[in-house]
């Protein structure tokens, strides 16, 4: 009893709490409707993250498209899309038939990449570091996703799991304690990335950082529902602005699943920002999909929600519909 005893006090706080869960309908199983299937994907990505801005040369708004800069970066990251897509693609196949040979194939891929202990170069630039943590929220939120499938079971996950959390601890660096000045979407789709990567790996310490960075966020949301950051856009500010909101809804979304409410934070912020992008955005409403699930939504909303139905994003967890019907 007492040796028992010092090994619970040797553990770290995080592991001593309740084992982290995602929503619900992360772990509903699917009706086997559909095909499985493997996907080609390519070799581990283990060049520098050195990566240029699509809007290289523009002004401090960052509004106007670099042509040639951004044929460069779409060239320079195919390889980690096309295997985001892939992983993302194969979990959606895999959910919705239960295919052991597409099982196979995700884990292989995967091991691939955490083998070779791709995307963890040290050698980056601003926006090979925001492609780092945008390839965590696809890899993270898939993994979850095949581990909360239920009956679903597999073994050899160690160095998969090492590899995705190296991967949000070096993200976590990357993005912490940034002036406010420089907290942006860039910085909400970093804890979102975190927070996937908390609950697929259950690790506490992770899901507090998440959970800090989406209070700084709730914190820069104004009276009106705008953020300052966002605004200074230009042309592209709506656009931006319906960008950072769908990682902080999703925050909320895993938070609300592990008893933390944070919907309330800044005096109801994160609804000021969903009602002003509601008046200013028509389209890319993926995001309503949580919202609704965690608030009641007005029959307009419901119908701009329907009609952008099926709502999928592979960094969001992939479709999102499904994943929160009601």
């Amino acid at each position: 009893m007492k040796r028992t005893l010092r090994l619970l006090l040797c553990l770290p706080v995080y592991a001593l709490a309740a084992p982290l869960v995602p929503p619900a309908g992360f772990t509903q199983l699917l009706p086997h409707t559909g095909k499985g299937g493997c996907v080609p994907l390519p070799a581990p990505y283990t060049a520098p993250l050195t990566l240029r801005s699509k809007y290289e040369g523009s002004d401090s708004a960052r509004a106007t498209l670099n042509p040639q800069a951004e044929q460069a970066y779409r060239t320079a990251i195919k390889p980690v899309v096309d295997f985001e897509r892939g992983i993302s693609t194969m979990v959606w196949r895999y959910k919705q038939s239960g295919d052991p040979h597409t099982l196979e194939c995700i884990l292989d891929g995967y091991a691939a990449w955490a083998k070779a202990d791709a995307l963890l170069s040290g050698e980056t630039s601003h926006t090979g570091r925001a492609m780092r943590k945008w390839a965590l929220a696809t890899l993270a939120s898939s993994w979850l996703e095949l581990k909360f499938t239920p009956g679903t079971s597999f073994v050899g996950q160690q160095d998969i799991e090492r590899w995705l959390g190296q991967l949000a601890d070096r993200v976590v660096q990357e993005w912490d304690g940034l002036p406010l000045k420089s907290t942006n979407n860039h910085s909400y789709w970093a804890a979102w990335a975190v927070m996937a990567s908390a609950v697929a790996l259950d690790r506490r310490d992770l899901f507090d950082w998440s959970l800090k960075e989406y209070r700084i966020a709730a914190g820069q949301i104004a009276a009106d529902g705008t953020l300052a950051n966002e605004q200074r856009r230009g042309e592209r500010a709506q656009f931006y602005h319906n960008y950072a909101l769908q990682p902080l809804v999703m925050i909320a979304s895993f938070a609300r699943a592990n008893q933390v409410d944070v919907t309330k934070e800044n005096n109801g912020a994160l609804a000021r920002l969903a009602g002003y992008v509601l008046r200013q955005n028509e389209a890319h409403l993926v995001w309503l999909e949580p919202w609704c699930a965690m608030n009641h939504c007005d029959s307009v909303t419901l119908s701009r929600l329907q009609a952008s139905r099926p709502a999928e994003d592979r960094r969001l967890g992939g479709n999102l519909t499904l994943l929160y019907q009601r």
